[in-house]
């Protein structure tokens, strides 16, 4: 597969045109194809529900999500999270390592504003920031 996997950051910062998101992000989003895991969901709906995150219903956000970045759901299977064990300990969030074991898994460029993430790039794992 090749592609960009959206960060859960990039993918609110899109919608709403928010300028932490850099131009270099931009154009990869733009030329495509993305996807969406269903994990940056998750999280959504787990910040929504504890008040950290105002999306309205979290089911609406996540169809306009897919839809208004023309994104294909990817969702999590077993052989992602193989590679999760294997990543140094450098970042904390469980919901960017399984993004990032899932970018290594299916060969996706990830896409974030965590300035982290390029820290686990490699061979096998690319990163727009």
């Amino acid at each position: 597969m090749s592609g960009y996997l959206l960060d859960t950051n990039a993918v609110l910062y899109t919608l709403m045109n928010d300028s932490r998101l850099s131009p270099r992000a931009r154009n990869a989003i733009a030329s495509g194809p993305n996807f969406i895991s269903v994990a940056s969901y998750w999280e959504v709906v787990i910040k929504s529900a504890k008040g950290k995150l105002d999306v309205g219903d979290p089911r609406i956000w996540w169809a306009q999500a897919l839809k208004q970045l023309v994104a294909t759901p990817l969702h999590i299977r077993p052989d992602h999270i193989e590679h999760v064990p294997g990543l140094p300990p450098i970042h904390k969030d469980p919901f960017d390592h399984v993004l990032i074991a899932q970018a290594t898994a299916e060969s996706l460029t990830l896409v974030t504003t965590d300035s982290q993430i390029p820290l686990y790039a490699s061979q096998s794992f690319q990163v727009v920031i």
